[in-house]
C-alpha cells in the first residue's frame, strides 16, 4: 500500500505531535515536527521565533491510508486541535510561527481539506470566519532533534494549553 504525507500547522508543534500520535496510536503513522510555509531557504527554531522567516511550527505525518487513518479524518482531527478563527495566534502567543494552515500535497488533498473545512464552518462556526489557510505544501524543514517527540521524552514539558483534545486523549 502507498504511503502518503499530510502537513499541518496548528501552533505549538510539541502538543500537536503528542495529540496526533496518541489519538492515531498505530504503527502505520509516523510524525515529525518541523517548519513549513516560510520565505527563506532554511530555518531553525531560533530563526522561526524571530517572526522574520514566515515559517510555521508544523507537523508532517507519513501514513498508510486505511479504514481508520485517511486524509479526511486527519483534517477533521486537525480542526479539533486549534481555534480555527485565529490565523497567527494561539492563546497568549501571537506570531507567524503559530499559523493555522493545511499544506496539501495533491489536488485530492486540497479538495478534501476544503470540503472538511466547509463542513466545519457550516456546522460549528456560523457567523465566524475560519482563518485556516489551505495552501500547497512548500519546502519542509525538520525541527531540531530535541523537539522530536519532545513531550514523550519530557512529559512535564510545555504544550500550549489551547490544544483542545488533551483531555480526550487521556480519556479515550
Amino acid at each position: 500500500m502507498t504511503t502518503e504525507i499530510a502537513t499541518f500547522a496548528s501552533g505549538c508543534f510539541r502538543g500537536v505531535q503528542m495529540a496526533f500520535e496518541s489519538f492515531f496510536n498505530d504503527d502505520t503513522i509516523e510524525i515529525k515536527v518541523g517548519y513549513a510555509g516560510g520565505n527563506v531557504t532554511y530555518s531553525d527554531y531560533r530563526k522561526v521565533c524571530t517572526g522574520t522567516t514566515s515559517h510555521a511550527e508544523a507537523i508532517q505525518i507519513k501514513y498508510t491510508p486505511s479504514d481508520t487513518i485517511n486524509y479526511s479524518n486527519l483534517v477533521e482531527f486537525f480542526c479539533l486541535m486549534r481555534e480555527l478563527t485565529s490565523l497567527d495566534a494561539l492563546a497568549p502567543d501571537v506570531s507567524t510561527q503559530y499559523l493555522s494552515a493545511i499544506f496539501y500535497h495533491s489536488p485530492e488533498q486540497e479538495q478534501i481539506a476544503k470540503r472538511v473545512m466547509d463542513e466545519v464552518q457550516n456546522e460549528h462556526f456560523w457567523g465566524q470566519e475560519i482563518y485556516t489557510l489551505i495552501v500547497p505544501a512548500s519546502e519542509w524543514y525538520d525541527a531540531e532533534e530535541y523537539h522530536q517527540k519532545y513531550l514523550e521524552i519530557n512529559p512535564e514539558g510545555y504544550a500550549c494549553p489551547t490544544q483542545f483534545l488533551r483531555w480526550c486523549i487521556s480519556h479515550k
